[in-house]
């Protein structure tokens, strides 16, 4: 029980920052009693509606459930979904300094229809190709100009494949990363599995 207090006691110590895919995960609740006369599909009567943080920032609130304090790092669209994702960040206390918004981008939603308990179905409005270079190059500056400031603990990549993560933010935070000492963890998906290499060339993992 001791050593489990030590190690509580110095996680909340720690300062991390989270960098990837921001999304909004809502849920629609409702009840079923009849199919619809357009298709044959159940018609769900809405009776509650849930918005949560999800993707990347979902992890950076189960790190400060533990007692940590973390930093989030994404770009989202410049849209009005974007707006209610800011407002969802702080209802949860997250830092939304770390977040930035593009034109060329939209903010990821996730719907979940769920009727008589029962999962139906999912709806995504989401833009998965990766920043362009202007949005690359302004997410990484960012990240790397609080790295300098803030001099994290750790460094956490988390990537859903929706593009935010990309093989130059990768290369310039593991770069700056390196330069501070600071340790650098991933949680992989595909597209970006062999760029995360560098890591273990610099020993950061």
């Amino acid at each position: 029980m001791k050593n489990s207090k030590e190690v509580f006691n110095k996680f909340n110590q720690i300062t991390a920052f989270v960098i990837g895919d921001v999304m909004i995960d809502a849920y629609l609740w409702g009840k079923v009693d009849r199919i619809s006369p357009e298709a044959p599909v159940p018609v769900v009567a809405v009776t509650k509606k849930e918005s949560r943080p999800g993707g990347a920032a979902n992890v950076a609130i189960n790190i400060q459930a533990l007692g940590a304090k973390a930093f989030l790092f994404a770009t989202i669209g410049n849209d009005k979904t974007a707006t209610e994702c800011i407002d969802v960040l702080k209802e949860f206390n997250l830092s939304v300094d770390g977040i930035l918004k593009s034109n060329n981008r939209t903010t990821t939603v996730k719907t979940r229809v769920i009727g008589n308990n029962h999962h139906l179905m999912r709806v995504d409005e989401e833009h998965t190709d990766d920043l362009n270079k202007d949005d690359s190059e302004n997410l990484a500056k960012h990240i790397c100009e609080n790295i300098k400031n803030i001099k994290p603990d750790v460094i956490i990549f988390e990537d859903y494949d929706k593009g935010c993560i990309t093989k130059y933010l990768i290369d310039r935070v593991v770069e700056e990363a390196a330069k501070n000492n600071i340790p650098v963890t991933v949680d992989p998906k595909k597209k970006n599995f062999f760029n995360y290499k560098t890591l273990h060339s610099l020993n950061l993992t």
